[in-house]
C-alpha cells in the first residue's frame, strides 16, 4: 500500500508542475533544517510553486493546531486541534541531562477501556492519519526542539492504528525527520497482528507490552483485551519477536494498590518471565506509579513505597531485570494514562 502523506503529495506537486528533482531537497530543507513553518515563506522557491503548494496544502506545513500548552518542571503538555473539531495531546519531557524524549498520541480515544486510563473513558473518536501523528512532533521540530526519543505511549493503542507504520516510515525517512529506528518505542496492550507485522517491518523500534496484573481473570477486568489476546498467547508473540531481532522487550507495569502490587503478584510475574529459553533475559520489567485522573475510578489509588519496594525485591531475586518509572508531569495531567484531549 502506497504512503499517503504530504510528503508524498508534495512529490505529486513538483512531478505535475514539471519541477527538477531538486525541488524536493529544498523544501525538505526549509522544513526540517531552516524550521519553516509556512510553505509561503519558502523564499528559495519560485513564487508560483509557493501558492501552489498553499493552494493545496493550506498555509502551514504542520497539518494540525496547537490550542492549549501547559508546562511544569522538565514537562510541557500541548493540546492540538484535528479535523472534525477534535483534539489530541502530546508531550515533551526535558531530562536533567538535556535529552528530549516525547509521548505522542496515535489515536483520538481509545476503544479498549482499560479501567485505569483516562484516555479510555473517551472511547475511539478516530484514527489518525500518519500526517496527524508525525506533526505533533514536526510543532516540537519547528519550535527549535531536538527529538532524541519518541514513544508512541499517548493517546490511542498504536497497533490498532494502521497508519502508524506509515508514521514510522516517514520517522525514519533520512530525508525527513530522520530518526533511528532504536530512538523510537511501540507500546501496546498486545494486539497480536500489529506485534508480528512491527517484527516484520520495524525490528530495531523498541517494544513495550501493557502487562498490569499476571492473572488472566484479573487482567480482563482490567483490561478487556485479555479475553481475546490472552497473557500468554502474547508472550509467545513476543519471545518470537526476540527471537528474530535479538531486541529487548519492556513489561509495562502499573501498581495500584491493593489490586496488583501484593508479593502473590510479584511472584507470578517472575513465574511468567522465567523459562522462557535464550533470550529470556531481554525481557525487562518497568514498574509505573498510578496516576489518578477525574475520570478514572476513586478505587485506585498509588501503591506506596514499601509495597513497591517488596515487589522490586522479589523480581530481583528472581533474576528479572525491573526498573521503577520516575514520575513527570502528574501535577499538569500529563503523566502516564492521564491524557484525556480536553480544555481544561
Amino acid at each position: 500500500m502506497k504512503l499517503t502523506s504530504k510528503y508524498n503529495t508534495i512529490r505529486r506537486i513538483l512531478s505535475d508542475l514539471k519541477q527538477p528533482e531538486y525541488r524536493y531537497a529544498q523544501i525538505m530543507d526549509a522544513i526540517f533544517k531552516q524550521n519553516i513553518s509556512e510553505y509561503g515563506r519558502m523564499k528559495i522557491l519560485p513564487k508560483f510553486l509557493r501558492e501552489e503548494l498553499t493552494r493545496i496544502l493550506g498555509p502551514d506545513v504542520c497539518s494540525i493546531v496547537p490550542v492549549k500548552e501547559v508546562s511544569s518542571k522538565q514537562v510541557s503538555k500541548v493540546l492540538f486541534a484535528i479535523e472534525g473539531d477534535e483534539r489530541v495531546e502530546a508531550v515533551r519531557l526535558t531530562y536533567e541531562r538535556g535529552w528530549k524524549s516525547y509521548c505522542i498520541s496515535t489515536q483520538c480515544g481509545c476503544g479498549f477501556k482499560c479501567k485505569f486510563c483516562a484516555t479510555g473513558t473517551i472511547g475511539l473518536k478516530r484514527n489518525l492519519t500518519a500526517d496527524e501523528i508525525t506533526d505533533q512532533l514536526l510543532y516540537f521540530r519547528l519550535n527549535g526542539h531536538a527529538l532524541d526519543s519518541i514513544s508512541f505511549m499517548g493517546m490511542g493503542e498504536a497497533l490498532a492504528n494502521p497508519h502508524i507504520f506509515d508514521a514510522m516510515t516517514i520517522l525514519t525517512d533520512p530525508y525527513l525527520f530522520g530518526l533511528g529506528h532504536r530512538r523510537i518505542t511501540i507500546s501496546t496492550i498486545g494486539l497480536l497482528p500489529g506485534i508480528d507485522k512491527l517484527t516484520r517491518e520495524f525490528p530495531q523500534v523498541n517494544l513495550t507490552f501493557s502487562l498490569h496484573s499476571p492473572f488472566d481473570d484479573q487482567r480482563s477486568e482490567l483490561m478487556p483485551i485479555n479475553d481475546r489476546f490472552p497473557v500468554r498467547d502474547v508472550l509467545v508473540e513476543l519471545d518470537r519477536h526476540i527471537r528474530q531481532t535479538g531486541r529487548k522487550v519492556y513489561i509495562a507495569y502499573i501498581l495500584l494498590r491493593g489490586v496488583n502490587d501484593s508479593a502473590e503478584h510479584a511472584q507470578a510475574v517472575a513465574e511468567l518471565l522465567r523459562g522462557r529459553g535464550p533470550g529470556e533475559h531481554l525481557y525487562h520489567v518497568n514498574l509505573i506509579p498510578y496516576n489518578s485522573t477525574d475520570v478514572t475510578p476513586e478505587s485506585f489509588h498509588q501503591s506506596d513505597k514499601d509495597r513497591v519496594q517488596k515487589f522490586v525485591s522479589i523480581l530481583k531475586s528472581k533474576g528479572i531485570k525491573v526498573t521503577v518509572r520516575t514520575q513527570f508531569g502528574t501535577d499538569i495531567d500529563a503523566a502516564c494514562g492521564q491524557l484525556y484531549g480536553h480544555n481544561k
